[in-house]
Formats: structure tokens, C-alpha cells, sequence
């Protein structure tokens, strides 16, 4: 429990004294938020954001691999593999990210990578992943992931290895980066309003924080089977280690949104969205709830999900669309919400479904118990 305050408290620390810092830093640097001009923009308002400090998703990654290392060794509790493993998403899709903003930077437009170079950078990323977390079993056979689809625990009869092992490994590594690219782009694309991807993160890292940390106590060792409960405990390889790694992300977020929450003084650009696309995608991977993430994370598949409606919309309607302006946040602009009344109820729809995801685990394990 040590490590686990530890990590959280100094993240939080880390982002919150030292973000002014790090902004004094990047206004030297000339790292300000590219608006493309008022004409260009469907919503002439954001011009006034430009010039804004951004890539601060640099700050919340530094400060959660501080919190995290002192957390770990501090409490006793060396780093694993599988903590490391998100920190390897949480770097790796943080550097895609932060390649695009600099080039955006640099040229002073909003051209960065192109849709497709972002997406074969986070590929690679997340196939490397995938290659390692099935591989370095402990000492009881245990990889950090799992060869199945997973919803509240693998699920038995959704073995991708059925298929034979090449046909398999495709698809396990086809599945982790479906997985590993959409949570990255949608939590990109509700990226557009100041706080509402960071204070939604809190709400989503928290709850896989909570299942990381039940999964530890309900492990499946000797005592789980003298008290007959084999069916219910959980097969996931250091779930301490990773209910660390999320209290330090979670610390630094929460310290980073003081300064990004409306009006922003700071903006977390691709290098912070695609950072916690990352480590929900690799924290819902090795803790075996793949499919639960789509509730828990749900406040970003409503943002990506009303994007794909209304280009779809577009496309049968031929030209007719389903909202003044997609993703759903850019619509209620439109239609006259404050900024900060859409981004508190995001928050709020976010911890609704975070603790929805977290108690329909709950649920399952007290079916099985």
C-alpha cells in the first residue's frame, strides 16, 4: 500500500508545482497551440486558444514514470514486466504523439503526421507490446497477457490459438492493436475542449485502478481454493504492480489538470491523448478486461462513436449531416453550450460509466463467489 501512495502522491506533486516550470520552458521554446485561422475554423472561438502553451501530455508522462519508480522502489515493490509494459505504451504512444505536434509546431499549421503515419506508429508500438506480454512467463507460467479475448477474465471459449499458432499469433496481435489504436484516437478526439480528455482519464484510469486492486486481493493461490473460491479469483500476472503504475498516471493527471481545466493554461496535445489511449489500452489488456472497456472508457466511445456517425451520415445522405459538427462536444458548441457546462458533464457521464464498468465487474465476481 506503501508503493501505491507513494506513486500517486509525488506524480501529483511532480505536475503540480513543477507544470509552471515546464510552461515557462515551452514558451521559450515557442511550443504554442496552432489554430488555423478563423476562416478556416468551424468554430471561430478557439483562435482565441492560440499561442497557448501545449504538448504538456510531456509534463503528466514525466511526472507519472518519477511517481511511479520512487513508488515502486520505495515501497519495496520493484518494478515488472508488467508495469513496465505500460509504461511502454504510455512512452511509445506518447512519442507518436509528440512527433505530430512538433512538426505542427515547427511549420506553425495544424498539419502533422498524416492519419495513416500515426496509426503505423502506434502499430508498431502496440505489436511489440503484444509480443512481449505473451511471452517471459513468472516462475507459475503466468504471461502478462493472454491469448483470449477477454470481457471480466479471459473467456474460455475466445482462444485465438485455437486456430493454430501462426494463424493465432495474427490474431492476438491484429486484436491488441485494434485495441491499442482506438483507445488512442478517441481519447485524440475528445480532445478538443480544455480538460475533457485529461478529467475523463481520472474517472477511467481510476476504475481500472480499482479492478487492478481487487484482482491483487482475489488472487487464485492456496487460500482461494481451501475456501472454494477457484472460480472467482483472478489469473492476472502482478496486478499490484499495476494498480501502481495507474495510482502514479492518476496523480499526475489530476496535478496536470489544475492547470489544463477551463480556461486552460496549458493544452496536453497528441503526446498526452495518445499517452492515455496507451495505458487504458495496455491496463484493460493485462488486467483481462478487453471488452469492459467499452463501458468503463465509454465517454470516449461516445466521442469517436459520433464521429463514425457522421461520416457515415454524410456518405448515405450525400452531404447531409447528423451534426452541426462532430465529435459531440464540437456540436454542443454549436448549438450554444458554455465550454465549461460540456466539459463538467462529460466528467460527469465519464465517472457514471467508469463506475458502471466497475460494478458490473463487481457483479460477476459475486456470481462466481
Amino acid at each position: 500500500m506503501r508503493s501505491l501512495l507513494t506513486a500517486a502522491a509525488i506524480s501529483l506533486a511532480f505536475t503540480l508545482f513543477l507544470t509552471p516550470v515546464f510552461l515557462r520552458l515551452f514558451r521559450s521554446w515557442g511550443w504554442g497551440q496552432v489554430i488555423r485561422t478563423p476562416e478556416d475554423v468551424h468554430n471561430p472561438s478557439h483562435g482565441a486558444k492560440r499561442g497557448t502553451p501545449t504538448m504538456g501530455g510531456v509534463i503528466f508522462i514525466a511526472g507519472s514514470l518519477v511517481g511511479y519508480f520512487i513508488g515502486t522502489y520505495a515501497g519495496g515493490n520493484p518494478p515488472t514486466i508488467s508495469g513496465l509494459l505500460v509504461i511502454w505504451m504510455m512512452v511509445g504512444f506518447g512519442a507518436v504523439g509528440f512527433i505530430d505536434d512538433f512538426m505542427k509546431v515547427r511549420r506553425q499549421n495544424s498539419l502533422g503526421l498524416s492519419g495513416w503515419r500515426k496509426v503505423a506508429g502506434q502499430i508498431i508500438v502496440v505489436v511489440i507490446f503484444g509480443i512481449v506480454a505473451l511471452n517471459l512467463p513468472n516462475a507459475d507460467g503466468q504471461t502478462p497477457a493472454s491469448p483470449f479475448i477477454s470481457l471480466f477474465r479471459d473467456i474460455p471459449v475466445l482462444s485465438f490459438m485455437a486456430f493454430g499458432a501462426i494463424v493465432g499469433w495474427i490474431l492476438y496481435l491484429v486484436w491488441i492493436a485494434f485495441l491499442g489504436v482506438a483507445a488512442s484516437n478517441s481519447v485524440n478526439v475528445s480532445d478538443g475542449l480544455d480538460g475533457l480528455a485529461g478529467g475523463s482519464a481520472i474517472f477511467v484510469t481510476s476504475a481500472l485502478a480499482l479492478i487492478a486492486f481487487w484482482q491483487f486481493k482475489q488472487p487464485c493461490d492456496l487460500a482461494a481454493l481451501e475456501q472454494g473460491l477457484q472460480s472467482a479469483c483472478y489469473q492476472t500476472r502482478d496486478p499490484f504492480d499495476l494498480a501502481i503504475i495507474a495510482a502514479s498516471f492518476i496523480g499526475a493527471l489530476v496535478g496536470f489538470l489544475w492547470w489544463n481545466a477551463p480556461k486552460a493554461q496549458v493544452f496536453m496535445g497528441d503526446v498526452g491523448s495518445m499517452a492515455i489511449g496507451g495505458v487504458i489500452a495496455a491496463l484493460a489488456i493485462l488486467t483481462r478486461t478487453e471488452v469492459l472497456l467499452a463501458v468503463i472508457a465509454g465517454v470516449y466511445v461516445i466521442a469517436s462513436g459520433s464521429v463514425i456517425l457522421q461520416r457515415l451520415y454524410f456518405k448515405i445522405t450525400r452531404g447531409k449531416r447528423l451534426f452541426l459538427m462532430s465529435p459531440l462536444h464540437h456540436h454542443l458548441e454549436m448549438r450554444g453550450w458554455a465550454e465549461i457546462t460540456i466539459v463538467v458533464r462529460m466528467w460527469i457521464i465519464a465517472g457514471l460509466l467508469a463506475l458502471a464498468g466497475v460494478g458490473l465487474f463487481y457483479v460477476e465476481w459475486l456470481v462466481r463467489s
